[in-house]
């Protein structure tokens, strides 16, 4: 029976093949709509595989142990701000310190003042004739760079605890900011100007590619933060960075700049806390809720691609089945089961499904590929997890759908059928 079974799956795959040969155009527009789908999985699900490890990095370069206080929530927009937001005291340039003082678990602190187009404001860096716009100003302490690795820098040096003492006019540059400034020379040493005001260029940090379509370390301008609240005292908005060391409980770090932070702003003890604590996970968070409907518009879209491609291989399997009525009639008077009819279009239903499915992933295999050529930073992957889903969802569709024809030749009755014209 084993023998029987074998050969008669290999005669019927011979017969699709012959179906498919006979009839290109028609077997082409079948398969269609189960190349689009695959497809669209396998090439989908291969970006946002390589996104999330972009993610994930990007998260790892922010500090897998470093927090954010702010009086605002991360990641939103200002204009959109509640008025509950919008009434909360702006935070102290000395809050760090005292934070230090009376939370033994935060290993480091750092304030940073920010003057960007998100908040409303305009910045612009030249260097003679060559100017920069849209450039992010921001005042940071000696401690930010090892606060924030991220903000490593390539070539001089970082802010130091001398600049920051005398409000010193020096500046790092991002990459960018400085290929601009200065295309066929050193940055390092020359002077800039900042708004109007002279700055020396001590530092330029590592190119970053940034987060997508957000600002990337190369836009920024970083000054020392004392020189910051001395040029721009209407900036108010502060943000603190701390890290907590790897053998400290974080939940019980956070507990400890909780209850400073609402001595330090002398917060009730029955009203909610008037700051934000958060993490560089946000940044993941955000990223799932955008991937998520990403997602479902890709399941959508395959499902819309499936369904149509499903169709089409029942309505050819039932033209088959027509056309071979007296082919059916013949095997079932020489001896063939109702599930011997049935196994042999079904085998032909998941051949065409799978057909389409091996080109859906070829595709989606060549649309990560090129992806990941045209964008290096998003390394899209295609793993055998996705081929092997790809297939199934092939095989299933062709199962489905295949069924109803499969099952329609069986149940033909073998006298009607042989005279069947």
């Amino acid at each position: 029976m084993a023998i029987m079974s074998i050969s008669q799956a290999r005669e019927n795959l011979y017969v699709a093949l012959e179906t498919l040969r006979s009839r290109k155009v028609r077997s082409a527009l079948t398969v269609i709509g189960i190349v689009i789908g695959v497809a669209s999985v396998i090439s989908v699900a291969a970006i946002i595989q390589g996104l999330n490890k972009f993610v994930a990095d990007r998260v790892a370069s922010l500090g897998s142990r470093t927090y954010f206080v702010s009086r605002f929530p991360p990641a939103t927009d200002p204009a959109r701000w509640p008025e509950s937001i919008r009434i909360r005291k702006y935070f102290d340039y000395n809050y760090a310190d005292r934070i230090l003082e009376s939370c033994p678990d935060v290993k480091t602190i750092t304030t940073f003042g920010t003057r960007g187009f998100f908040f409303g404001d305009s910045n612009i860096v030249t260097n003679g004739a060559q100017s920069v716009e849209k450039v992010i100003v921001r005042g940071a302490e000696p401690q930010y760079a090892q606060t924030l690795p991220l903000f490593s820098v390539a070539n001089g040096r970082f802010v130091s605890a001398f600049d920051e003492e005398h409000a010193r006019p020096v500046v790092v540059l991002g990459a960018a900011i400085s290929d601009s400034l200065f295309p066929t020379s050193d940055a390092l040493g020359k002077t800039v100007r900042i708004n109007g005001s002279l700055y020396e260029v001590i530092g330029v940090f590592e190119h970053d590619q940034g987060m997508f379509v957000g600002p990337s370390v190369d836009d920024f301008a970083i000054i020392p933060l004392s020189n910051f609240h001395k040029r721009y005292p209407d900036a108010k908005e502060l943000i603190m960075a701390y890290t907590i060391a790897s053998d400290v409980s974080v939940q019980k770090a956070q507990d400890e700049v909780v209850q400073a932070m609402r001595k330090l702003r002398h917060v009730p003890a029955e009203k909610e806390n008037d700051f934000e604590l958060s993490s560089p996970d946000f940044l993941s968070n955000l990223w799932n809720q955008l991937t998520g409907a990403l997602v479902i518009l890709t399941t959508v879209i395959s499902s819309v691609g499936l369904i149509v491609g499903g169709i089409g291989v029942m309505n050819i399997m039932l033209i088959s089945v027509t056309e071979r009525t007296q082919e059916i009639g013949v095997r079932k008077a020489i001896g063939a089961r109702r599930a011997d009819i049935r196994l042999q279009f079904l085998l032909e239903a998941i051949f065409l499904t799978l057909l389409g499915g091996t080109i859906g992933i070829l595709i989606g295999a060549a649309i990560s590929g090129l992806v990941r050529i045209l964008v290096p930073s998003v390394p899209a992957t295609l793993s055998y997890v996705w081929v092997s889903i790809g297939f199934a969802i092939s095989v299933g569709v062709g199962l489905f759908f295949g069924y109803y024809p499969a099952n329609l030749a069986a149940n033909l009755d073998p006298i009607v059928s042989l005279r069947y014209e």
